[in-house]
């Protein structure tokens, strides 16, 4: 097992920079159909995505390995929000990369008459919840943050009370409206102060939409999943050469 685990994280940097080409790929191809590229041109590029899709199959062999031990030390965290988000997630996420390695199988001619089809959808079925789980796990860190930040205000100033209301409807909807702008910029000071937080939460938000259009339950566009896919990418090799930039735990 720990063999598997040495493996994958080494290839991981691997596997994001073809995924960032795949996607990119996928891009350019939406961005030459709109501007009427030859077939033969579009073909290829749907060739060469075809091919770094297959690479970073093979770059994620062993990973559903580095994904159960993750969840093995998630469940041992205090917090129990964070222990079901991250155990929950890393679990899904290893019957992701399981469904991934039988669909390389299938694809490389290892298993010729599997069904691709079939075993593509569950793959992305188990990358949807994991996600999930991931921004509920964000969602759970800013709203701890935002209460701390909110706590400390209200020590500093040695009061606790809120802005007083006004009379009418007006004044109702001022109210509303000013404390609308206050949790707003108390998101934006939050995210700016935590760089992790933000590039989770930007990675997870990119990443969802590729599930989303490949199970049809929210259908967007070729280019829009490419260019979802390429920000992610960069932004998970961001964190790989910057660890301070990755969430933890």
């Amino acid at each position: 097992m720990d063999s598997w685990v040495r493996f994958s994280a080494q290839s991981q940097a691997k596997e994001r920079v073809f995924r960032a080409a795949q996607y990119a790929c996928t891009l350019l191809g939406y961005a030459m159909q709109k501007n009427g590229a030859s077939p033969g041109f579009l073909a290829r590029i749907k060739q060469l995505e075809a091919h770094m899709s297959l690479g970073r199959k093979l770059f994620r062999l062993g990973n559903s390995a580095d994904a159960l031990e993750a969840a093995k030390r998630a469940i041992h965290l205090s917090d129990m929000v964070l222990r079901f988000c991250v155990t929950v997630s890393h679990l899904n996420r290893a019957m992701y990369f399981a469904c991934d390695n039988v669909l390389w199988a299938g694809k490389s001619g290892l298993v010729p008459h599997m069904d691709q089809e079939k075993w593509s959808q569950r793959s992305f079925r188990y990358y949807l919840f994991a996600l999930i789980m991931n921004l509920s796990r964000d969602a759970y860190e800013i709203r701890l943050l935002m209460e701390r930040e909110v706590n400390g205000k209200c020590q500093r100033s040695g009061s606790g009370d809120s802005p007083g209301t006004s009379a009418g409807e007006d004044g109702r909807l001022q109210q509303l409206a000013l404390r609308l702008r206050l949790r707003l910029h108390l998101l934006a000071h939050v995210l700016r102060d935590n760089p992790p937080l933000l590039l989770d939460l930007m990675k997870n938000a990119c990443d969802i939409f590729i599930p989303l259009d490949k199970l049809g339950l929210y259908k967007t566009s070729p280019g829009f999943v490419g260019l979802c896919g390429l920000t992610s990418s960069v932004l998970s090799i961001l964190a790989i050469v910057y660890p301070w930039l990755k969430l933890k735990p």
